[in-house]
This record gives C-alpha cells, sequence and structure tokens, in this order.
C-alpha cells in the first residue's frame, strides 16, 4: 500500500512539473510573440497610426450613453483594473476547460485593443499571453478614456467597417455624435460578432436587449434605448 501511494505521489509530481514547464513556454512564447510585434511596430506608431484612419473619432465626440454601453457589455471592471481582469480570466479558464474550447476569452478591452492594433485575431492561448504584456504597457502610457477611444476606433463591425465613425454612418446612415440612446446599445453590442449582428437584424437586436441588460446590471444608464421605438 506505500508502495502504491508513492507512486502516486511521483505521477502527481510529474504531471505538476508538466503543467509548470507548459505554462511557463507558453508564458516565454506570448513574450516573444509581443516582443516580435512590438520590433516591427512600437506601441506608439501603431497608436499614431489608428488614429490617422478615416473617420477616426475622438471619445469627446461621442455620445457617453454609447461609451457606458461598450464598457458595461465589453469589460464593466474597465475602470477598475489595471488592464487584466483576474476575476473574467479565471472565469473563462473554467469555462474553456469544461467545453474544450477558447471560445470565452475573458479579454478586458485594453486586451482587445492590444489585439486589434498588434495581433491577429486568431484564438490561440499564445496570443492570449502576448495580449496581457501589451495591455500592461498600454494602461501605463495610456489614460482608461484614451484606451477607450482608440478601441471603439478599432474593432470590426462588419461590411468592411472598421471603427465607429466609419460603422455609425454604413450601417445606421447617421455620425456617431448623432446616435440616439437605442443606436448607441446597438452599436455597442455589434463588434463581438460582427459578421453576424451586421447581417441579421434580429441577432442584432437579440444583442442590443444584453447591452441594456448589462448597462442596468452594472450602474450605467440605458435612457431610452429599452425599445427600439423609444430609441429612435
Amino acid at each position: 500500500m506505500n508502495a502504491f501511494v508513492r507512486i502516486v505521489k511521483r505521477l502527481l509530481l510529474v504531471v505538476c512539473l508538466a503543467a509548470v514547464i507548459a505554462c511557463a513556454v507558453t508564458v516565454w512564447e506570448g513574450y516573444s510573440m509581443y516582443r516580435d510585434a512590438l520590433a516591427a511596430h512600437s506601441i506608439e506608431q501603431v497608436v499614431e497610426d489608428a488614429r490617422n484612419q478615416p473617420g477616426y473619432t475622438p471619445a469627446d465626440e461621442l455620445p457617453q450613453r454609447y461609451l457606458d454601453a461598450v464598457v458595461a457589455v465589453e469589460d464593466h471592471r474597465f475602470y477598475s483594473h489595471g488592464g487584466i481582469d483576474l476575476i473574467a480570466i479565471c472565469r473563462a479558464a473554467f469555462n474553456d476547460l469544461r467545453t474544450l474550447s477558447l471560445r470565452e476569452g475573458g479579454s478586458t478591452i485594453t486586451q482587445q485593443l492590444a489585439k486589434n492594433l498588434l495581433f491577429t485575431q486568431d484564438k490561440r492561448f499564445t496570443r492570449k499571453i502576448a495580449e496581457v504584456f501589451a495591455a500592461f504597457d498600454l494602461e501605463a502610457a495610456y489614460t482608461k478614456r484614451e484606451i477607450l477611444e482608440l478601441y471603439v476606433n478599432t474593432s470590426y463591425f462588419g461590411d468592411g467597417y472598421t471603427g465607429i465613425g466609419q460603422a455609425a454612418p454604413g450601417l445606421l446612415g447617421t455620425s456617431p455624435a448623432r446616435m440616439t440612446d437605442f443606436e448607441c446599445t446597438l452599436m455597442a453590442g455589434i463588434p463581438n460578432a460582427p459578421s453576424v449582428f451586421s447581417e441579421d437584424p434580429d441577432a442584432a437586436l437579440a444583442r442590443q436587449r444584453v447591452v441594456v441588460q448589462q448597462m442596468e446590471k452594472y450602474g450605467f444608464d440605458p435612457g431610452d434605448a429599452g425599445s427600439a421605438e423609444g430609441g429612435q
């Protein structure tokens, strides 16, 4: 019996060591991916390039309702974390392990901005680690408002529109500054699945209702966004 226990303990030790080594390798690969991205383009350069894109819209020209809706549905602890949300990461890791997928990422707005600026859209653990390193540097260099502004201007909305400055005229026929409460919450939900929501009105409306629910849940005022009739 004692021999069996010793064997089990040794096996567990080997498994734990293997897991630690695998994690260390993944972290190193992620860091290397980030360094390679920086070698090609600095953060300052990709931010400047983003700001020079057609349709780039400063935060001061966007409805606060829209900015609040984005935070509520994408990253409700945005103003309190330093680039990553450990609670969201743990929840996502549990769900991903349970489903054996990378369906739930747990990425913050800052991490998503890092992906938009520096990396591809492929779902890979290595890229997720690279996002973390980039997120820390973005948070150190830019204010929360600047990060949120950059995020909504680099998010893809479908139909070839990148950024709210292109998407609002293209999908709604209006400027970002003139979006109604309903349109603000509608547009906040589209980047989650742009190919679906930009082409399927019913799916987009269902997502808009989720955005409103999230705003109410986390203390943001959705205004007249509760119904299409009231928002328009």
